[in-house]
């Protein structure tokens, strides 16, 4: 469709695309891991938390499908890696969780938020970016790389080549390829579209199952687009779906000096989610100019955005990047990531509790 635009060119230009729809989807079906959390502590509702795990299912089903046909190779990406950092991924997931319920969402959320007129998301979204930018190369990244490195270790020493929970049990049984982790995949997707469907509720609720089903089809359409579309041995694209935290910091040097030749499918799948939440939330009439309650409020967001920025970073990823992406590869350090989300998450919302005396 691009094929005499650059391949960087080419990859901008669906990432926007693809960001388009997955704003669409957020917007229309009230899509938020952080509200899963808290519509299970606070209600008992597990619905939208369904929706999370279903998106879940249907994206490690696709990408790991696609992989095992030699269509892309998941072992490219960040998730695979032989580096596992235990204990950035357990304090990562637990402050990034943490800081998603003070921010009223985690960056999804707030890039949807920003579409349909938050100021507040506006403003945090600012925050996490530039927060994610000196997590990465700037003031904090010395205690970021101190806490990544207190409990890491190479894989390859143990004579395992990546982290997928497939490599990892053919590794101590013996029994690897194709045959195992056709298992595994099979048994992970079932295991979790059945925990999805179970409950009736989640069933009657089309909102729900759509944005499972939706959401993880869109993340497996970005594996294909950066996998096999943006394949190119002279231009190598990294391989990735969507993901929040480093390209919103990247977006925001990106717009900020206009570089222009360095787009990237990150980058403009980040503008594209809040546009598309914006034509969304116009066309059904919701788009609606909002901001902060009050200044402890203004507070808590600002401190939780900061918390998203340096605990994203430190897990290699977000409630998308880490829960749905980094889950469709059946890497080890994105169930121990999404698990320590959920787990930060919980405590926010505990302590949300006690602040506002619910």
């Amino acid at each position: 469709m691009f094929q005499d635009l650059s391949i960087t060119t080419q990859m901008g230009i669906w990432g926007f695309i693809i960001g388009l729809l997955l704003g669409a989807v957020i917007h229309r079906t009230n899509f938020c891991a952080m509200g899963a959390v808290s519509d299970i502590v606070s209600f008992s509702d597990w619905r939208r938390m369904r929706a999370w795990i279903l998106a879940m299912a249907v994206a490690i089903l696709g990408a790991q499908t696609l992989h095992l046909l030699g269509y892309i190779d998941l072992t490219r990406s960040i998730y695979l890696s032989t580096n596992f950092q235990l204990s950035g991924l357990v304090l990562g997931g637990l402050i990034f969780g943490f800081g998603m319920v003070l921010a009223g969402g985690c960056p999804g959320r707030n890039l949807m938020r920003v579409g349909n007129g938050d100021l507040k998301a506006m403003l945090v979204m600012f925050v996490l970016a530039w927060a994610a930018n000196l997590s990465m190369k700037g003031l904090f990244a010395y205690p970021r790389i101190w806490l990544q490195s207190a409990v890491s270790f190479d894989l390859k020493s143990l004579g395992v080549s990546d982290q997928g929970v497939a490599t990892i049990l053919g590794a101590l049984t013996g029994a690897g390829g194709v045959a195992m982790h056709t298992v595994v995949m099979l048994a992970f997707a079932a295991a979790l579209a059945l925990f999805a469907f179970k409950d009736a509720g989640f069933r009657r609720s089309p909102r729900h199952v759509a944005a499972g089903v939706l959401i993880g089809l869109l993340i497996v359409l970005a594996w294909v687009v950066t996998g096999y579309l943006g394949f190119d041995e002279f231009d190598p694209q990294p391989i990735t779906s969507f993901t929040f935290i480093a390209p919103a910091a990247d977006a925001l040097k990106y717009w900020m000096f206009w570089t222009g030749d360095t787009i990237t499918f990150a980058i403009a799948s980040v503008t594209g989610v809040v546009i598309g939440a914006f034509i969304s939330s116009k066309l059904n009439r919701t788009f609606h100019l909002s901001t902060f309650v009050d200044t402890p409020d203004t507070v808590r967001n600002i401190v939780g955005a900061v918390l998203m920025g340096f605990g994203g970073i430190m897990a290699l990823g977000c409630t998308f990047g880490q829960g749905i992406t980094g889950m469709s590869t059946l890497a080890l350090g994105s169930i121990i990531a999404t698990l320590s989300i959920i787990a930060g998450g919980v405590l926010g919302v505990k302590y949300m509790e006690r602040v506002l005396d619910i």
